[in-house]
């Protein structure tokens, strides 16, 4: 059961109105790694998925035997195309490419179709070394999971959103036990990743997607109540990636970011299977609801 000093939170917070003289570089600088052959969509979807959820700048960083196909699908993102081998494999050289990249940026995502190996581990784990907030999705999680003791090597304030079974290869649980007890699972791993961290430590946040996602910091969390099962489909988490990037990097602390992130990925769910119907809905279009999702959260 959980402890009393565990605070379920039920309001998330609203998007500010912009100012009149507001300009780009006020709404955040975003950077998104990932792709590989045969998975350039997630990087796009993630790119296009913080544009619409307000950042001002949005770059991606690819391998370059990639780079201009994702580019044609997220025209309003530039992009890095990073030096890799002829099996699109991320060289040392890329990996340098990717820390400059960051040190310029306000919240670096990590994970949408970079595929698991030796040389994307590398990228996480010197993700994970800087300071800039970090989110991890899909394989960044899946690269995280064969870092050993990576809790130790965190510098980075940093939200992790896995799916029950990404969950399930970072815990060692199994996927039943995961989904019978998501919340309190959640705030198990969370506490046992910071354990011995101090209030000065970098915030680390987790989401655990799914019917219900869960966010918690470990001293509070918030079950989500949009969504729907259509969005249960492949690209529909990339989305959610480059919303909790774009909410970070408009200044919310990452606790409310993520909160504030589901909960818009899940409203534009729910406005894309009205029109469209649970069964046909696929990821891309979420992509065309987020903008009265995102709208009906301004405060």
């Amino acid at each position: 059961m959980m402890t009393e000093r565990l605070q379920r939170i039920t309001e998330v917070p609203k998007l500010p109105p912009r100012r009149r003289e507001g300009h780009k570089g006020d709404y955040g600088r975003v950077v998104i790694v990932g792709g590989s052959p045969g998975m350039i969509g997630a990087t796009a979807l993630a790119a296009n998925a913080a544009f619409r959820g307000g950042a001002g700048l949005v770059t991606f960083a690819a391998p370059r035997t990639i780079q201009q196909g994702v580019a044609v699908l997220c025209p309003c993102a530039t992009s890095i195309p990073l030096e890799c081998d002829e099996q699109g494999a991320v060289t040392p050289a890329g990996l340098r490419q990717v820390m400059t990249a960051a040190r310029q940026c306000d919240v670096l995502a990590v994970g949408p179709g970079m595929g698991v190996g030796a040389p994307q581990q590398e990228i996480v784990a010197a993700a994970l070394e800087q300071d800039r907030p970090v989110v991890l999705d899909a394989d960044g999680l899946n690269n995280l999971a064969r870092i050993e003791d990576w809790p130790a090597r965190r510098r980075c304030p940093l939200v992790l959103t896995p799916h029950p079974g990404e969950f399930s290869r970072l815990t060692a649980q199994s996927i039943t036990h995961v989904q019978g007890n998501r919340a309190q699972v959640a705030v198990d791993a969370l506490r046992k990743w910071t354990d011995g961290a101090t209030e000065e430590d970098p915030a680390l946040v987790v989401v655990l997607k799914g019917a219900g996602t869960v966010v918690t910091n470990g001293r509070r969390f918030y079950v989500n109540d949009t969504g729907n099962p259509g969005m249960a489909c492949g690209g529909s988490g990339d989305i959610l990636t480059g919303l909790v990037a774009a909410m970070i990097g408009q200044s919310f602390e990452l606790f409310d970011a993520a909160c504030l992130a589901v909960r818009v990925h899940g409203h534009a769910g729910d406005l894309a299977a009205a029109e469209l119907g649970e069964v046909s809905l696929m990821a891309s279009d979420l992509l065309d609801y987020l903008p009265q999702a995102t709208k009906d959260a301004v405060g």
